[in-house]
């Protein structure tokens, strides 16, 4: 988890059955027979191990080599200076997501498990209501809002590791979401190369004009539910912080009410008579496959996707849609408001990030220990050599500054892109509310006025999240 070549979005996070029954059963039953934060703080001996979804010849060998060679030896060596003897033992998983996520919640139902481990940022909620995992202050006390580290890490990148307000973890890493067009089409439509819309009604305006080169479809914002999670990670979610809601707040999930029905909206003016999308691509089971070889390809003038899309997919060397002419031709911009002023928290960019969150057992026989390893794998020097050789954009400002220096694309999304950006809820119910929302452009896209299609997706989400009661029209 947290590999730079992943893109968070596409993770398979449905529901895992068994985990969100055990959740259920067990919310409040998680924790140790002590609770005091300074247990085993003295010790001059201890032992601590670290899990996390990789393993070294297999899934996210990286990381796991990292964790083995770099951090586990340096760690210890600089435990060995302050008189202590540490023994750090990592064991690395390579199976899918939910195997290990269903894993780790077995562990913590039992009270055993890894000191430190890692979970999707999307798992955290859910884990938290379960009572797997506990606020970083609750199990560590002071040395958790003490931390250095956290004056590095933008308020909104820390949201990946909050939960109502209380920080569980540290992320490592994350990522982002923008607009990527094509220069030569805008060119050759008569708009700037340099382009950077201030609203919605600028989007729409550049897509009526890359309308009139032949062969060329205008805009690409995936729809639909053959799509999955892109959909709505890379949708409707940025565009509903744009019309100024985000979709689960203050102990609600937003209903079809005035923001998403201005996000539905905007999907009835690209995929309807205006005729600025391509209506069929966003129901092929390989639709946004295709979509990364149309726009390689100079036949999409417009794309609303994550970072790694330029990192990974039109990669000119490695990319699995290779775009030879990548830096030439392609430009990008920030996610505009539907006007300036207007998106979530005032704002008038918006986008929506995904990451790995580093969290600790909150039964460690060792919390002091387990967290000086926490933020020690978390440190400027640990996340430096992670890094190394493969530049990703990392959770701390001042290791981007240094390590992006060379690469304007990562500096952009660092520096424009994540002090804006908002997160998925970790609640166990979201991969079923997604479903939702992707079946509403679903509607829209097959002719339906969004109005309908918003008020359908009103009655799916009550009966999903437990009734009108837990519903805001925002």
């Amino acid at each position: 988890m947290g590999s730079s070549s992943r893109d968070f979005s596409r993770r398979r996070i449905g529901a895992a059955v068994a985990l969100v029954s055990a959740g259920a059963m067990l919310a409040g039953c998680g924790g140790g027979a002590s609770t005091d934060p300074d247990r085993g703080k003295d010790a001059k001996s201890f032992s601590l191990t670290i899990t996390r979804n990789a393993i070294e010849g297999g899934k996210n060998t990286e990381e796991a080599e990292w964790i083995t060679k770099t951090v586990i030896p340096e760690f210890v060596a600089a435990q060995k200076t302050k008189g202590v003897t540490a023994k750090v033992t990592f064991r690395g998983q390579g199976v899918d997501d939910e195997a290990y996520k269903t894993k780790l919640a077995l562990d913590l139902k039992s009270r055993s498990g890894a000191d430190v481990m890692d979970v999707d940022g999307i798992w955290v909620g859910e884990f938290a209501q379960a009572g797997y995992i506990k606020p970083l202050p609750e199990v560590v006390g002071s040395p958790a809002t003490a931390w250095d580290g956290w004056a590095q890490i933008p308020g909104a990148v820390q949201k990946l590791a909050t939960f109502e307000e209380k920080r569980y973890g540290i992320p490592p890493a994350t990522d982002g979401r923008l607009l990527f067009y094509n220069k030569r089409l805008f060119e050759r439509a008569g708009l700037p190369t340099d382009w950077q819309p201030e609203s919605w009604p600028n989007i729409i305006a550049a897509a009526q004009a890359l309308k009139k080169l032949p062969g060329v479809t205008p805009i690409q914002l995936n729809a639909g539910t053959a799509m999955g999670e892109a959909t709505t990670m890379q949708g409707v979610l940025p565009m509903l912080a744009g019309a100024g809601a985000e979709i689960y707040a203050d102990g609600k999930w937003t209903g079809g009410g005035p923001a998403l029905t201005k996000v539905l909206d905007l999907y009835a003016q690209i995929y309807g008579a205006g005729g600025l999308g391509d209506p069929k691509l966003q129901q092929e089971a390989k639709g946004r496959d295709k979509s990364f070889e149309e726009f390689a390809a100079g036949k999409i003038g417009i794309l609303a996707e994550g970072d790694y899309f330029w990192r990974d997919v039109i990669n000119p060397e490695t990319g699995v849609a290779k775009m030879k002419t990548r830096d030439q031709d392609v430009g990008y911009a920030l996610i505009p408001a539907i006007s300036p002023g207007r998106g979530v928290r005032g704002q008038s960019f918006v986008s929506m990030s995904g990451g790995s969150v580093t969290v600790l057992n909150p039964n460690t026989d060792y919390p002091q220990q387990a967290f000086e390893l926490l933020a020690f794998m978390n440190s400027p020097e640990m996340i430096k050599a992670r890094t190394a050789g493969t530049p990703e954009i990392t959770s701390r400002t001042d290791v981007n500054k240094e390590i992006l220096a060379g690469d304007p694309f990562l500096t952009f999304v660092a520096e424009k892109v994540l002090p804006v950006t908002s997160y998925r809820p970790g609640l166990a119910v979201y991969p079923q509310v997604s479903t939702a929302l992707q079946e509403a452009t679903a509607a829209v896209v097959s002719g339906k006025r969004p109005a309908e299609a918003a008020a359908e997706y009103t009655g799916k989400l009550e009966g999903i999240v437990g009734g009108a009661a837990n519903v805001t029209p925002r």
